[in-house]
């Protein structure tokens, strides 16, 4: 059986010229759309959200009203509330008011920014 030892000196690596190395390709993204692109996703990454915008877009129209959510979720109506004040903040769903409810409905424009800087 042979034993292999792994050294800590320090080896010395050819010099590399800069022209072996491969151009960038597209020029990044600006900071501040890279920040906006991140809210988003950052607001469409929890299993409750998912939860949320799934039962939103398999509803009749497109719409949900917040009292028929809380019960297909295993969370309080309190933190189904907070995520969809996520949802509406970041702009993929939209509240409308109407009586003592709230109907959430899925931002088409916005659900089809975020499929398009994601292809």
């Amino acid at each position: 059986m042979s034993v292999t030892t792994l050294s800590t000196t320090p080896q010395r690596i050819d010099d590399v010229s800069v022209t072996e190395c491969a151009p960038a390709g597209a020029e990044p993204l600006a900071h501040d759309e890279a920040t906006r692109r991140a809210a988003l996703l950052k607001a469409l990454a929890d299993p409750v959200r998912l939860q949320l915008l799934s039962i939103i877009s398999g509803s009749p129209g497109q719409e949900a009203c917040v009292c028929d959510m809380t019960e297909l979720v295993d969370v309080a109506q309190p933190t189904v509330s907070h995520h969809l004040k996520v949802l509406v903040d970041a702009g993929i769903v939209t509240r409308d008011r109407r009586g003592n409810w709230a109907w959430f409905r899925l931002d088409a424009d916005q659900l089809a920014a975020i499929r398009g800087f994601l292809s």
